[in-house]
């Protein structure tokens, strides 16, 4: 199993296993017809049992508190249903929360149930949530996978509305994306819905119960990318207009209007994208029965990757800035300057009030404060040249020769260059992932030992399994200070960035915000910049990953050194 199901990856609010359902325990899913009917379950609501109606086998007498393995310790039932029960539960090994699906060893799906988890497994894909564990033991089978806590199902999401154009764009982006690479490893899911798909805090979404699932309820189809593709169509859709697009209402959200069939969702809502309007009904029509607007169907993930792929990119929106408050004109200003005037901005003079009336014994005492001032003046400036000529015969004497030590210079001084610079902290930066990979052991970076080192989770490929452009580790040097050059040392021949943040004091969270200053590729790589930057974060950015004894790749960081 792929050692990316150890890895603690805490990243979802409200994702524990998708809620079951009796409607769901039909047998086949085939074609168009029978997904749309298999979508109406209107009942799933995680943490809530669907049902405590019994199956042909009895599950077993399991209880909060009980140890599966001496390891994982179930702490909440969500759902008990035909034999077989998911639970909340704790990895006392890793101390991280967990998702269990358990079943008696002769319940009837247990042997497929055991097979797609294992499957699941092995594609090791992070965009999906991992299955980390799939075991029989005794007289249970249980599938243990991630739990990710502070991420949002979509059904969450669309309860207070319709996403915004960019979000709708790149949940189906990455959701055909992600199914197009399970498709091409023989594996489907056939139970897409707003319950599998999780929005993390980083903006990833991922999906849960690959082909899992399916095995639970005793699902299958004879058209399984067509299954998944009419289903993600199905989540543009409802993405778009929070309706579900079939007449019964499903999820939480409201069907379309009986007797109208299924219209576009640019005839649902006002103002939806005309693209992502098109996209969905080319994935929800693929059976060509009804095509949208004379445009092909979309019959599998791979089709709808492509078609999102020909159309016009769709930007983030700006940020948004706060106004700056209105000026207010302050109690100084208004009694020194004048008055507030019947329209704001105009201000009207103020007459000055008369001078007060002055005693003869105040003139008096004015003259006389003054003649003794002009003394003292006069007087001051006669010792002031008397100084500077008795000074100025001395200079004559030392024929005005002066030396001037360089200490006297008070300018500031460069810092000596291939002076070691320290790190103060680091943190791994995955941007274009799930946000994170081993954060535990980033500080071995710079802990000074070559017998430790961090590392990234197993890839299929050097280029990331062309998941993303590369990953890395944040150094914060404390400050803004001059960096000379930066040697990284690796366990393999591996193909790295230096980029540097300018003079920002602020960390910064996104790639866009690093500016390439070198690279290299080696064992051991020093990357120096053309000339000295001055910085205080610095990202070591791995863009090509050096294969292990097992076949996959990863790279590993053992050492890191800053140099001014």
């Amino acid at each position: 199993m792929a050692e990316r199901s150890t890895a603690a990856v805490d990243v979802a609010d409200n994702s524990g296993d998708e809620p079951l359902t009796a409607e769901a325990d039909q047998s086949t899913a085939d074609g168009v017809a029978n997904n749309r009917e298999r979508d109406t379950d209107s009942d799933e609501v995680q943490g809530t049992p669907a049902s405590e109606q019994a199956g042909k086998v009895s599950p077993p007498e399991l209880h909060s508190g009980h140890k599966l393995a001496r390891r994982y310790r179930l702490e909440e039932c969500v759902t008990r249903l035909d034999g077989f029960s998911s639970w909340r539960a704790v990895d006392e090994k890793l101390r991280r929360a967990v998702g269990v699906h358990i079943l008696p060893s002769d319940h009837p799906r247990a042997r497929s149930v055991l097979a797609a988890a294992r499957s699941s497994a092995l594609l090791g894909d992070p965009r999906f949530v991992q299955v980390l564990d799939a075991v029989e033991d005794n007289d249970l089978v249980y599938v243990v996978h991630e739990w990710l806590p502070d991420a949002t199902e979509l059904t969450a999401l669309l309860a207070s509305g319709p996403l915004e154009v960019y979000d709708a764009y790149q949940m189906v982006s990455q959701v055909s994306s992600a199914m197009a690479a399970a498709h091409r490893e023989g594996l489907a899911h056939l139970r897409l819905s707003p319950n599998a798909v999780l929005r993390t805090s980083s903006g990833q979404w991922r999906i849960r119960g690959l082909a899992v699932n399916a095995a639970l309820r005793g699902i299958s189809s004879a058209s399984p990318q067509r299954t998944d593709t009419e289903a993600i169509g199905a989540l543009l859709y409802a993405t778009l207009t929070q309706r579900w697009p079939y007449e019964s209402d499903a999820h939480g959200l409201a069907g379309l209007p009986k007797d109208i069939g299924l219209i576009p969702p640019d005839q649902v809502r006002a103002g939806v994208h005309r693209g992502l309007s098109e996209l969905a009904m080319r994935a929800l029509a693929n059976d060509g029965a009804t095509a949208s607007r004379h445009e092909a169907p979309c019959t599998t993930p791979e089709e709808l990757v492509k078609a999102i792929g020909e159309m016009p990119r769709i930007r983030p929106p700006e940020p948004s800035y706060a106004a700056p408050p209105d000026y207010q004109r302050t109690a100084y200003q208004q009694g020194a300057y004048g008055r507030t005037a019947s329209r704001p901005g105009v201000t009207q003079p103020v007459s000055s009030p008369p001078p007060p009336l002055q005693s003869r014994t105040g003139k008096a005492l004015k003259w006389s404060v003054s003649a003794l001032l002009i003394a003292a003046l006069g007087l001051g400036s006669w010792q002031l040249a008397d100084a500077l000529m008795e000074r100025g015969g001395k200079s004559d004497d030392q024929n005005q020769t002066q030396t001037t030590d360089g200490d006297d210079d008070k300018s500031p001084k460069k810092p000596a260059a291939g002076q070691p610079v320290a790190i103060s902290a680091a943190r791994d930066f995955d941007p274009l992932g799930d946000g994170s990979e081993k954060p535990s052991d980033v500080g071995n970076v710079y802990d000074g030992s070559s017998g430790t080192y961090w590392q990234t989770d197993y890839y299929k490929s050097a280029d990331f399994g062309r998941l993303k452009s590369g990953l890395g580790v944040v150094l914060d040097l404390g400050k803004v200070q001059q960096v000379g050059e930066v040697t990284v040392s690796f366990v393999g021949t591996t193909s790295v960035e230096l980029r540097t943040a300018g003079r920002d004091t602020v960390e910064p969270q996104s790639l866009n915000a690093f500016t390439k200053a070198a690279e290299g590729s080696g064992t051991t790589v020093t990357l120096k910049p053309g000339e000295p930057v001055q910085a205080r974060y610095l990202l070591v950015w791995l863009t090509q990953l050096p294969a292990t004894d097992d076949g996959n790749f990863r790279g590993r960081v053992v050492d890191v050194k800053v140099t001014s």
